[in-house]
């Protein structure tokens, strides 16, 4: 049965932490699906931190950008983070919001097809200051638009704040 628990919040808010602790409480090998892409100097290191802070029991998969060409039947599976991925698609479609978001919902739907547990990270963005240039704020409304669309699949949603997890959808979802 796929199960689908959907982490969002703020930057810090303690959505990643959250995630692995239902992850372990779900399965002696959680799956990490890593996003990131290596950036530069200072994001190696974050990823670095990342990996350390996971016990010898998590497998690490990292994808970029095609979610939908995984297997990952029967599995708990952490995926960290969509604002990363949104990121690679956005960066990669010449920051093309239409293209991006069309890619961004139709891997989403084949990454979704399978029967497994999945708990996704995400960032709410927008809550405060407007983004100053016109790519960075087609990028907010991007990342906005692609949390309300799984939020909408999900069969849990989690808002994060400052390290305590609010219910805010506790259905099942077709």
């Amino acid at each position: 049965m796929r199960n689908i628990i959907f982490i969002t919040g703020g930057q810090r808010s303690g959505k990643s932490s959250y995630g692995q602790k239902l992850a372990e409480e779900s399965s002696d090998h959680p799956v990490y699906l890593a996003t990131a892409r290596y950036w530069d100097d200072e994001f190696e290191e974050r990823i670095a931190r990342h990996k350390n802070d996971r016990g010898v029991q998590w497998e690490t998969i990292e994808e970029e950008k095609k979610l939908g060409e995984l297997v990952l039947e029967d599995k708990t599976i952490l995926l960290d983070c969509v604002t990363l991925w949104l990121t690679n698609i956005f960066h990669d479609n010449d920051f093309d919001l239409d293209k991006s978001f069309d890619y961004a919902k139709e891997e989403w739907s084949r990454l979704t097809a399978g029967d497994f547990t999945l708990i996704v990270i995400s960032n709410e963005l927008g809550m405060g200051v407007h983004a100053e240039n016109k790519v960075a704020r087609k990028f907010t409304d991007l990342q906005g638009w692609m949390n309300q669309y799984i939020a909408s699949k999900a069969d849990r949603v989690i808002f994060m704040v400052s390290g305590i997890p609010v219910q805010i959808k506790t259905q099942q979802c077709d």
